[in-house]
């Protein structure tokens, strides 16, 4: 009995420090206020009444134990939110960022340039359509004449490089074996050639070899002028476009400039200079026109002569060494 007093006594002085320290943990929860009002942890000082248990602060324990759990379930519940929206956030980022990453490839680029050339086309289309339309009967007939010399210098190019017009290496080398004396070789470089100085070294080979020398000249002269002349078709049309091309622009201007003043004279006082320059500006256009179809065909007309005129010395080249080649052959004979 004398020690369960000092025992009791003991467990009554320690109630009061157990029921401090249930109290001092309870305190500041305050995140889940209604998980400690459930909890039966407030009448856990009264059970260690009749005997002493040390277990009683093992119940202390029990209100810090709801409290541990509410603050890790609402973390859980935090952390799942998180981890729900953090995959939607990563989802949409990747998107955006592959989006801006490959940008999609600019449809309109190539469609621009298409439709700027087609708009430019159209433009130039439209204005010579009314270029055409202002300029009256004079600006047709030099669009016309336009068109033909475009086509005569086109024909004439492929006509001169068809007769061998730039090329003179069969019939030098044909000439210089003669010279040298062997006439079958001269006879067989320029046989079935189609060239020009080809032709006439043929023709001028084979009459200095079976003709008297008066008649070998004059068949040569005769076949050398019968291929010159066709080298010079279509160089008289070119003569007649570079010369009636700017009369036709200046009479169109002439007739713009009438047309112009008949205007004027209608207006009377209420005549508006604009009218007048239009009216002129128009007018001048055709002899522009008329220029620029003469000078280009002027320029090919001079460039055509020039290279005929070549083609003639060559051929008069060619054909004087022949005859003098044969020369001391034909006197030689007469001699014996």
């Amino acid at each position: 009995m004398t020690l369960r007093r000092p025992a009791a006594l003991a467990a009554l002085l320690l109630i009061p420090s157990l029921g401090a320290a249930q109290e001092a943990p309870v305190a500041p929860t305050t995140s889940a206020p209604q998980i400690i009002t459930q909890s039966p942890a407030t009448t856990a000082p009264a059970a260690p009444a009749g005997t002493y248990t040390p277990a009683a602060p093992v119940a202390s324990v029990a209100p810090s134990t709801p409290d541990r759990s509410g603050t890790s379930t609402s973390a859980t519940a935090a952390d799942d939110l998180t981890a729900e929206t953090t995959p939607a956030a990563a989802n949409s980022t990747p998107l955006h960022d592959s989006s801006a990453a490959t940008p999609a490839p600019d449809p309109e680029a190539p469609l621009s340039r298409q439709e700027m050339l087609a708009e430019t086309a159209s433009d130039a289309a439209t204005q010579a359509a009314k270029f055409l339309r202002d300029g009256g009967p004079s600006i047709w007939a030099i669009a016309a004449l336009s068109v033909i010399t475009l086509a005569l210098i086109l024909w004439k190019i492929w006509r001169l490089a068809l007769i061998g017009a730039w090329s003179r290496g069969k019939a030098g080398r044909a000439v210089a074996a003669f010279e040298r004396g062997e006439q079958d070789t001269a006879r067989d470089i320029v046989r079935g050639r189609r060239g020009i100085r080809s032709k006439v070294v043929a023709s001028a080979l084979a009459s200095v070899c079976t003709l008297p020398e008066d008649r070998a000249r004059e068949e040569t002269a005769r076949v050398a002028k019968l291929h010159l002349a066709s080298a010079g078709t279509g160089l008289g049309a070119l003569e007649l476009i570079a010369t009636i091309a700017p009369l036709l622009g200046l009479l169109g201007t002439v007739l713009g400039m009438i047309a112009a003043f008949q205007a004027l004279q209608a207006a009377g006082s209420k005549a508006d200079p604009a009218l007048l320059a239009g009216g002129i500006w128009e007018a001048l256009l055709t002899t522009a026109a008329g220029m620029a179809v003469a000078i280009p065909a002027s320029a090919a007309l001079t460039w055509f002569e020039a290279v005929i005129t070549r083609i003639r010395r060559d051929v008069e080249d060619s054909a004087t060494r022949i005859f003098v080649a044969h020369q001391p052959q034909s006197l030689k004979l007469a001699a014996e």
